[in-house]
């Protein structure tokens, strides 16, 4: 995906809310000299060099563009992946340090998502971030309005993964994480699910499936089949090709944690 478009989709999610007030001015340089992208509107935006963009736009032009553009895959994706980048910000700074290993593996996702000519912006809005106050609660509100449950079931499958990527995941990280859960609306029983995928315990088959271990072998094959319908990568398609191959490896571990019942209870 080319630069351009990126940056376009970025600002049609981020610019007004919650979420643009923290990396909108990041990106404001972005627009100097660059004559291909046009006003989205001309009835409705409106030049605002106050703001400091080469080129800006009104919000009924930014509005009436995004009720449309957040509709499409391409608005899925980019409202996907800049919600990443705002709360990865979150969960790198939960254990009180920014650890190399937890930035390179945003930027390898980004890489593979976006492409290498997105990296750039990405870095820059990360290294915006680094020292900001995020909000979760507010993030999470603008997030809970443009994004459907299954895109942001796989936003914090991703963030639980990121927090596992230095090979822990501490007290501090899972507390950021279960806020960020409650903050883009997931339920507990999901939260605790996702996170059993990463940081096991002796229960921690149970707790994928979302069932206690005193369920019986039925409650067992019926929490497996809602759970796999649930986290079917199919549902994240929209996303892209990237997203839903990460996807799968959470549908891989829902099928694990079943077969790991099955086997201690010598089910067929």
């Amino acid at each position: 995906m080319g630069s351009g478009k990126w940056i376009i989709g970025v600002l049609g999610w981020v610019i007004f809310g919650p979420i643009g007030g923290l990396i909108g001015f990041a990106l404001g340089s972005l627009f100097d000299g660059a004559g291909s992208l046009h006003r989205l509107d001309a009835d409705d935006s409106e030049q605002d060099s106050s703001q400091g963009y080469g080129g800006s736009y009104g919000a009924g032009g930014f509005n009436r563009a995004y009720r449309g553009y957040a509709s499409n895959a391409e608005g899925q994706r980019n409202s996907f992946l800049i919600s990443l980048l705002v709360l990865s910000t979150a969960v790198i700074r939960a254990d009180g340090k920014y650890l190399k290993s937890e930035l390179d593996y945003v930027q390898d996702f980004i890489r593979r998502s976006f492409g290498a000519d997105a990296l750039p912006e990405a870095n820059r809005i990360l290294k915006e971030l680094k020292d900001k106050n995020i909000n979760i609660y507010e993030v999470g509100g603008q997030i809970r309005q443009y994004m459907n449950y299954s895109q942001r079931m796989q936003l914090f499958h991703y963030l639980v993964a990121l927090a596992e990527s230095d090979a822990s995941v501490c007290r501090q990280e899972i507390d950021i994480l279960k806020a960020i859960g409650s903050a883009i609306g997931l339920n507990s029983a999901d939260t605790d699910s996702i996170l059993a995928m990463f940081v096991k315990q002796t229960d921690s088959a149970y707790k994928v499936l979302e069932i206690s271990p005193d369920a019986t072998d039925e409650e067992v094959k019926k929490a497996y089949k809602r759970l796999a319908i649930k986290h079917h990568p199919d549902k994240v398609a929209s996303l892209g090709a990237d997203v839903q191959k990460a996807a799968e490896e959470k549908f891989k571990q829902v099928q694990i944690a079943y077969e790991t019942i099955k086997k201690q209870r010598n089910m067929v």
